[in-house]
């Protein structure tokens, strides 16, 4: 498989397979966030009227399957560069459909939130895999845009399970938060076929990493990886958005059908409108990237970020919530592309994937901690309001921590 970049194009036989590799790798998200992350989010009320759980509860169960997506995110990337982005998104998949469909058949708060944590195992193997990808499909100028378009996935699981929750509620009345997780469980299986199928190794598109050294015969340098500075600043921004953006989205329609006065049906059209709003802020933000740098389109999202969340907590009316809805949204997945294209930056191709599980490492402990403290925040205050200006000023620091972070030109590590 020859492979050569002729005016910054990807010239090899696989010129049109990556972007079915690309359209396949979006489903993988969609599966693995959409609906084994942010489906949890649809769920939650009628899910805590089920099984008696209070806020602090939910919060613990949604922070327990974030510490599950953490510990395989950090092997999940070694493990994609070691054995291949396919075996792990599609072993990963399969995880998430399990989880999905014990979390649904679960009557304790104690049995699904175990359940939950296998859901996280799945979905941070899958996500870790699919998005390490790009740095090996697509040359570092249209990285931020691949990135992009697959974080899409998370908006197609918003504008899914905004609409399809209440009906199912409504028309399975006690057990629709079980249906629920048997529908998520289906849509999983069918992605993780359609990955097996689809999803192959390229050729490198740098012709100065085809002309290195193979791992096979030198071993990958996870010294690159593990001992980077550059890496490290990196993750600890990450963080960042991890703790603030999982408040945001974890208890959105709890806040809205708890204290916003909003019926079932209404919260979902909002979180509908949110994903709406978001199908194209990873393609965006991604190009953005790509033109004006990789820090600046950091600091300008997580400043909207700060911005979205603070007015959610401090204008509670139908309004407020829809002008921070829409901001969130169109800045919503922008994050992970813009990282995920930075890994690409600083440690090529073959690393790329080790170094996005590493820096996930700092963005899952964020995601792990906060919606426990959230809902303890929430039970403690009788509202989430005091939550949601934390998030803000989380987001604020990771604004500030950006502009501390070097052009990923002076940071790439020799190929």
């Amino acid at each position: 498989m020859s492979s050569e970049r002729q005016g910054g194009q990807i010239s090899t036989p696989y010129d049109y397979y990556c972007w079915v590799v690309l359209g396949v790798g979006t489903l993988v998200i969609l599966g693995a966030l959409g609906l084994g992350r942010f489906g949890y989010t649809a769920v939650l009320p009628a899910m805590q009227t089920g099984l008696g759980m209070d806020n602090t509860q939910a919060g613990f169960m949604a922070s327990i399957n974030l510490i599950g997506y953490l510990t395989l995110s950090v092997i999940g990337g070694a493990l994609s560069a070691r054995f291949g982005p396919r075996r792990v998104a599609v072993v990963g998949l399969i995880f998430v459909a399990i989880g999905m469909v014990m979390t649904g058949l679960s009557n304790t708060f104690l049995s699904a939130a175990a359940w939950r944590c296998v859901t996280g195992f799945g979905s941070g193997a899958a996500n870790v895999a699919v998005m390490g990808m790009w740095g090996a499909w697509f040359p570092t100028n249209r990285r931020g845009l691949a990135s992009g378009i697959a974080v899409t996935g998370s908006s197609l699981g918003l504008i899914t399970v905004g609409p399809l929750v209440p009906h199912l509620l409504a028309a399975y009345g006690a057990a629709g938060w079980r249906v629920c997780w048997y529908y998520y469980a289906a849509a999983t299986a069918v992605i993780a076929l359609l990955a097996y199928f689809f999803i192959r190794q390229p050729a490198a598109v740098n012709p100065v990493e085809r002309a290195a050294p193979t791992a096979a015969k030198t071993g990958l340098a996870w010294g690159l990886v593990y001992r980077s500075a550059p890496v490290w600043r990196l993750g600890l921004v990450y963080m960042a958005n991890g703790f603030s953006y999982i408040i945001f989205m974890t208890f959105f329609i709890k806040r809205l059908v708890g204290e916003g006065g909003y019926s079932r049906e209404a919260a979902g059209v909002l979180f509908m409108n949110m994903g709406w709003a978001s199908i194209f802020c990873g393609i965006a933000w991604g190009m953005v990237s790509d033109i004006i740098g990789r820090r600046r389109a950091l600091i300008t999202v997580y400043l909207i970020h700060t911005a979205a969340f603070a007015i959610f907590a401090l204008w509670p009316t139908p309004a407020g919530f829809t002008v921070a809805a829409i901001m969130f949204g169109f800045t919503a997945w922008s994050i992970p592309a813009i990282m995920a294209a930075t890994c690409g930056d600083i440690l090529g191709a073959r690393l790329a994937p080790a170094a996005l599980g590493f820096i996930t490492l700092f963005f899952g402990i964020g995601q792990a901690i906060a919606p426990s403290l959230a809902g303890a925040m929430a039970d403690s205050f009788g509202s989430f309001t005091t939550a949601y200006i934390l998030a803000a000023a989380v987001a604020l620091i990771g604004a500030i921590g950006s502009t501390l972070l070097k052009p990923a030109s002076t940071e790439v590590a020799p190929e």
